[in-house]
């Protein structure tokens, strides 16, 4: 296969995999990627232990996530500039990121002590979440791999960024931080755990992870076309798929539990720490 090998790299090696949902076509809502003339067809499978779902198509999205992303989502930089400030204006019982942010401010108060708290935010998208617990208070530093976005994150939500994986930061150079948050970001790699497990020398002592992915359980009774199911996301997870990412990353399940948003997605949300 020359498509996505998404793994978590379970001991299973695959055995408990039953097939879910099919698609010939994008679904309503999916971004209309550019995928250069490959044909449309994909499918996820279900393990039926833990419960989580993996993507499966021979589809090379290798490029997704520089340039061709920033364009099909947002139409360049300014839509970037323009979504973030949309969303940063809307009313926190309307906002996912208000809950987020208060989530783990709440958290970080009970466990880590100190008058300015470093937070480094893996995949940040367009910035709406470190531009809001800057706002908080908090020292934010960003990663992003497409260096348009890098340099809008700098501009635009005044914030440290670096166009680097996480994979490539140096402790020694960025320094260590409180908390480490993937917000909605593992689903997108093939490999989580690995990802994952390149948090932990970053974590300050007493630091904490925190992470969102997307519900199988909770979206998958609405069927296919669940935004979760979309293309771009190589895994769907379940508490307990996100808790078994976790000890293979090195991690411990702090707290783990499922809310649906205000914009009512389904999502997984993990506080984790070095085991």
């Amino acid at each position: 296969m020359s498509g996505p090998q998404p793994t978590l790299r379970c001991d299973c090696g695959g055995q408990h995999l039953v097939p879910a949902f099919a698609y010939d076509a994008p679904p309503d809502g999916e971004t209309r990627f550019d995928l250069g003339g490959q044909t449309y067809a994909r499918a996820y499978d279900r393990c039926t232990e833990c419960g989580h779902w993996f993507g499966r198509h021979e589809i090379d999205l290798s490029d997704l996530y520089g340039q061709a992303y920033v364009d099909s989502t947002y139409k360049g930089p300014n839509g970037m500039r323009t979504r973030l400030a949309q969303i940063l204006a809307l009313p926190p019982e309307r906002s996912d990121n208000a809950g987020r942010v208060m989530r783990v401010c709440s958290f970080a108060a009970e466990r880590v002590a100190g008058s300015v708290l470093r937070i480094l935010d893996v995949g940040a998208g367009i910035g709406v979440f470190p531009a809001a617990m800057k706002a908080a208070g908090w020292d934010v530093v960003a990663v992003e791999p497409d260096s348009r976005t890098a340099a809008h994150l700098r501009e635009s939500a005044g914030v440290a960024a670096h166009a680097l994986p996480i994979e490539a930061l140096d402790p020694a150079v960025v320094g260590h931080f409180d908390a480490i948050t993937f917000n909605k970001v593992l689903e997108h790699v093939e490999d989580p755990v690995g990802m994952l497990a390149a948090a932990r020398p970053l974590l300050a002592p007493g630091g904490f992870v925190y992470v969102e992915v997307p519900d199988a359980d909770g979206a998958s009774p609405e069927g296919p076309g669940r935004e979760e199911f979309f293309i771009e996301h190589h895994h769907v997870f379940t508490a307990d798929s996100l808790r078994g990412v976790a000890a293979r990353s090195g991690f411990a399940g702090l707290e783990v539990g499922r809310i649906r948003e205000p914009s009512t997605k389904y999502t997984v949300f993990g506080f984790l720490a070095p085991r």
